[in-house]
């Protein structure tokens, strides 16, 4: 997968909030997405407007941190916010997709304030450290495309219960898990699947899969062999799984 690009658009209100945004950006790219702010891609002498219109452009997400200094300088149309702004908001470079440009509010008062040409747009709210984290997983799942849940396939029976209707997890990896399982399963003449196997089969971090294959073992999807630790057995219940998510077609 190729890292998605990400330009970071935010005001120097202090030196707490550079290092914050700072943080904010090595956080990302540590996660996987090409986060570019000035602190790192702009020397002195560079050219201000040209490095902003290259980086509007060039990027696939523009993240906007909205301090309220940040919101005020938009909407005055100060300093290198509302240059951003008159570029965003400009015909001149039509090549820019509003859709790309996304709120992240950083406001410790609690309010919800971005630039009057964003005010239609969905945020993400960064406001609490507290809950930090829930706003990186909500922002990296658009950024990486990985949403929460499965769209599902319309199904031919208008007569299924409400009732155990949610739609499949991505974000708990177990489907993923036992894609891989099957593939492996599938040149297997032994009846089980070596644990080396699947970590080859998969693309996720072998933290991650190290998680994901408990869950599995949990809910009774797979296990290991008694006598052999490095042997995984798929049960039963991890047979109908594969063909009830369309795995494997029976």
């Amino acid at each position: 997968m190729v890292p998605p690009r990400v330009f970071i658009s935010y005001s120097h209100d202090s030196i707490e909030h550079k290092k914050w945004v700072l943080d904010f950006a090595t956080t990302l790219r540590n996660r996987g997405v090409d986060a570019v702010i000035d602190q790192w891609d702009l020397k002195p002498g560079d050219d201000l407007p040209h490095f902003m219109e290259t980086e509007l452009v060039q990027a696939q997400y523009v993240l906007m941190v909205c301090s309220n200094r940040y919101v005020d300088k938009a909407n005055a149309g100060e300093g290198g916010v509302g240059y951003e702004k008159m570029i965003l908001t400009s015909n001149y470079l039509s090549r820019i997709d509003a859709s790309k440009v996304i709120p992240i509010i950083r406001q410790l008062s609690g309010s919800y304030r971005v630039p009057t040409f964003l005010a239609t747009k969905l945020f993400v709210d960064f406001s609490k450290d507290s809950e930090v984290e829930f706003s990186f997983d909500e922002l990296l799942r658009h950024l990486l495309n990985a949403p929460l849940y499965e769209k599902p396939e319309i199904g031919s029976n208008p007569f299924v219960p409400m009732n155990g209707a949610a739609p499949d997890r991505r974000s708990d990896g177990i489907k993923e898990v036992m894609k891989a399982l099957a593939h492996c399963f599938d040149g297997s003449v032994r009846g089980f699947v070596y644990f080396s196997s699947l970590v080859s089969s998969v693309s996720m971090h072998r933290i991650a899969l190290d998680k994901y294959l408990s869950d599995a073992k949990r809910e009774g999807l797979v296990a290991s062999s008694k006598h052999y630790p490095d042997r995984l057995v798929l049960t039963q219940k991890g047979r109908e799984y594969i063909f009830e998510h369309s795995i494997v077609e029976l």
